[in-house]
């Protein structure tokens, strides 16, 4: 049985201390192959023994046995995986392949990713009175993390369930003070396209993130951050997921700056007027919500809900 079976098998009757130990070694392998027992301790803020204890609780005779068999796996993930991706057909090679295939694809939409309506997506985010996000069946698991994220830093927001009449229904409801925010992968669902048309009628504020430039919902949205088309649709996923972490870290940075630029202003100005609140940054994410912004810095800065993304 390996450490990482060793660890999953014991983890829940580990003490806290212990726990820290078999997460770091589940997730920083690399780091701690290379590390002494007292510097895997110091990295920690453990004791030396601790790390000993727990090299035995797994059934090792100390640590040097427990980071012989760590330093396998880096040598396996360095040498002999990569051989064995030289054969296409195998299970490791279509792998690889896969990788290197969402690689380019990232690559390609990292490139063409247009920084202007991205910008305008943010904005768009911060000023809705409400956030109606409208998304396709492969776009659902994209569309729930956006929420999740958004939700956590305040901000009003609403997933249209699957079916006609809830699109209606999210439309009909709908002004000119909110967003209605469409995801597609692949345009399986027409609907989606009228009901932006609809919307743009009403004059209500449009946005699409699409797996390419050329879907119908794209045609009718104010903002459009497309990714660079590709026939795969678990790719085409991937890379709205893209999308939407890097309009995340936007909104998180135009904040940032924004709290960064209103504690300046206020140590310059520590008078009881309130105009250096409607600067445009402060204005473009509800930035005047101290307790929102400071939620969504901290959401995209790389706490640990961000980090599963």
């Amino acid at each position: 049985m390996s450490y990482e079976d060793r660890i999953r098998v014991e983890r829940s009757n580990m003490s806290k201390s212990f726990a820290r130990l078999a997460d770091f070694l589940l997730d920083s392998y690399v780091e701690a192959a290379f590390m002494t027992a007292s510097e895997l301790a110091y990295t920690l803020d453990l004791d030396a023994a601790t790390v000993v204890r727990f090299s035995q609780f797994l059934g090792y005779e100390g640590f040097p046995k427990l980071q012989r068999e760590i330093r396998m796996r880096v040598k396996n993930d360095l040498l002999i995986r990569p051989g064995e991706a030289q054969k296409p057909d195998s299970a490791a090679g279509v792998a690889s392949n896969a990788m290197r295939e969402v690689l380019l694809a990232m690559d390609r939409t990292r490139i063409s990713l247009d920084t202007q309506s991205l910008e305008k997506l943010v904005e768009q985010l911060g000023l809705a009175r409400r956030i109606n996000v409208v998304p396709e069946g492969p776009a659902q698991p994209t569309a729930y993390s956006l929420v999740l994220f958004l939700e956590q830093g305040g901000f009003p927001i609403y997933i249209a369930r699957a079916g006609i009449a809830d699109l209606a229904r999210t439309v009909n409801i709908a002004t000119d003070h909110d967003l209605l925010l469409a995801m597609e992968v692949e345009g399986q669902s027409p609907y989606i396209a009228r009901a932006m048309e609809e919307a743009q009628r009403r004059n209500i504020p449009t946005a699409a993130i699409v797996g390419s430039a050329s879907l119908a919902s794209a045609r009718f949205a104010d903002t459009v951050l497309a990714a660079q088309a590709h026939p795969s649709v678990g790719v085409g996923i991937v890379s709205i997921e893209a999308i939407v972490y890097a309009s995340l870290k936007s909104c998180a940075g135009v904040l940032q700056t924004a709290l960064q630029a209103q504690n300046r202003k206020s140590r310059t100005f520590p008078t009881s007027s309130s105009s250096h609140l409607n600067s445009p940054h402060l204005m473009t994410c509800r930035i005047m919500d101290q307790e929102r912004s400071l939620n969504l810095v901290c959401i995209a800065g790389g706490c640990r809900a961000f980090r599963a993304i």
